[in-house]
């Protein structure tokens, strides 16, 4: 596995699921969209035939703000994920790298959006989640194979949202 932005947060990381897509952009072009998203700022980006069957409040947003392009180091965004749930600004480089780190129910963990430009015109969109979880057994291997199905699941829709937004 190659080394990534965020990957030293969680040394002794029990759980790593990696994602990848290409998108016809400039990492320019890409990071506003990566930016702003967020619970309680451009939320979470899912391509329109899905988002059909959401409430309208529920949809991420179509377009880029303004109000939502500034992060710093150390600044919190709501999440999805229970009461209180957030994710705290760990690193940022723009226009290339943004990583999270939270900690909930005594398991720690990062998220990573990294930028890579592939071509003048395509840049490759890696998200590396990373997690320490305290269970061993089968209680560890069903929380990480229930966890790798609602990423998979989510990161791949977010990521086709992210690609019909900034590239239709």
């Amino acid at each position: 596995m190659r080394h990534l932005p965020g990957d030293q947060l969680i040394p002794d990381a029990n759980v790593v699921f990696d994602r990848t897509l290409e998108i016809a952009a400039t990492p320019e072009a890409i990071w506003p969209w990566l930016v702003q998203l967020g619970k309680g700022r451009a939320g979470w980006y899912l391509p329109a035939r899905v988002e059909r069957i959401i409430p309208a409040r529920r949809r991420g947003a179509r377009r880029v703000s303004c109000q939502s392009q500034t992060l710093s180091v150390g600044e919190c965004i709501p999440d999805y994920g229970g009461r209180g749930a957030e994710l705290e600004v760990a690193s940022i480089s723009a226009p290339r790298v943004l990583v999270y780190r939270s900690e909930r129910h005594r398991a720690a963990f990062s998220w990573a959006l990294i930028l890579t430009p592939i071509s003048p015109d395509r840049t490759r969109v890696d998200l590396r989640f990373r997690g320490r979880i305290n269970s061993t057994g089968w209680r560890y291997r069903a929380i990480v194979r229930i966890g790798e199905l609602f990423d998979r699941a989510t990161t791949e829709l977010m990521l086709r949202g992210l690609r019909e937004r900034v590239a239709p």
